[in-house]
């Protein structure tokens, strides 16, 4: 039955946006293509005249164009970049093509749509990604620096060489090294402590946000949950009520294995590559420490490694059952309270 709606696949480029546009009875309208800057998005969407249903791919530059197009759509959908890859693979393949089986996929109720987080959460979440990159940073400069003092044969004490008293303490000795290596000690120092200012000030403003200030206070009484960790798991899985079960969530964090069935035999695959990595990488170094200040979690690391697995598995299964209890205090609202807690 012919809908009143038209329904708009769009194939997002860096410069370009391709657009094709369907009747529900699989009939093209128009399709064509416009500049991805706001001004040519805002002109064409303006142009309009019918009601319109669209769908984009998950890119880079998604949520600028998804947050530009939502007031003039019915509805707009995210899609799922792989699973679209999986499903639009053909041998022809061009823009317009791209753009006119997304809008197939629409008008047949089979876009493969993901979870699209608002304005104010991808704003956070960058900074804190941002936040996470000047760590990097910070590293890399300090393992320049004990490079560049290992390149020339200078001693130095590993459990001291990033403290600032120490390293200009033993600069100052260094008369026998080449001048050229002490001006790139002192570049990669001042590189070293500019990272590490900034992330400290960025996490400062994260942890006191009004909007992540209590709820990353409640995620933080689970005994072994840090701020950075707090953080990470609430601009990563900003609305917990998305996943209907603990193993969508599971899997959605990086912590479940690949399955493979096929005619009856079942095979196992090691951790998918189909996770948040942001998600996967703090917790598993999360659930590296957490043993030492919770518990359960302990008995849990020492259960799995006296059944014969290795620390790694054992790690991964403190993970999941971290992952539980975040899921549980962030659903309930409420501080946690352990399981063997008196009533």
């Amino acid at each position: 039955m012919y809908q009143p709606y038209h329904y708009i696949g769009l194939d997002v480029h860096k410069r370009t946006i391709s657009f094709c546009t369907k009747r529900s009875d699989g009939k093209t309208v128009a399709h064509g293509r416009f500049g991805a800057d706001r001004g040519s998005i805002v002109q064409w969407a303006s142009s309009q005249q019918t009601p319109w249903i669209g769908g984009l791919e998950a890119t880079l530059f998604t949520g600028f164009i998804y947050d530009v197009l939502t007031p003039y759509a019915l509805e707009l959908q995210v899609g799922h970049p792989l699973q679209i890859k999986a499903i639009s693979c053909a041998k022809h393949k061009s823009d317009r093509i791209d753009a006119e089986t997304l809008a197939n996929l629409l008008r047949a109720d089979l876009f493969p749509s993901c979870h699209m987080a608002s304005p104010l959460v991808r704003e956070l979440r960058r900074v804190l990604r941002y936040r996470n990159f000047l760590v990097t940073q910070s590293v890399a400069m300090k393992n320049k620096t004990t490079g560049l003092l290992m390149e020339v044969g200078v001693a130095y004490d590993s459990r001291r060489i990033h403290g600032q008293g120490y390293f200009y303490e033993l600069l100052d000795g260094l008369d026998e090294v080449p001048s050229s290596v002490r001006e790139l000690l002192r570049t990669t120092r001042c590189g070293l402590e500019m990272f590490q200012a900034a992330q400290k000030r960025l996490l400062a403003a994260l942890g006191e946000h009004e909007y992540l200030h209590e709820r990353v206070k409640r995620l933080m009484s689970i005994d072994g949950v840090g701020e950075v960790t707090g953080l990470t798991w609430a601009l990563e899985v900003d609305t917990p009520e998305r996943f209907s079960n603990l193993k969508k969530v599971q899997s959605y964090c990086g912590l479940c294995s690949g399955r493979n069935e096929s005619a009856g035999k079942n095979k196992r695959a090691p951790l998918s590559k189909q996770r948040n990595p942001h998600l996967q990488t703090v917790l598993i170094e999360a659930a590296k420490l957490a043993p030492r200040w919770n518990e359960a979690l302990a008995r849990l690391h020492a259960d799995v490694r006296e059944r014969g697995y290795n620390p790694n598995r054992a790690t991964c299964a403190v993970a999941r059952k971290l992952v539980a209890y975040l899921m549980a205090v962030d659903r309930s609202g409420h501080p946690f309270r352990p399981p063997y807690a008196d009533d």
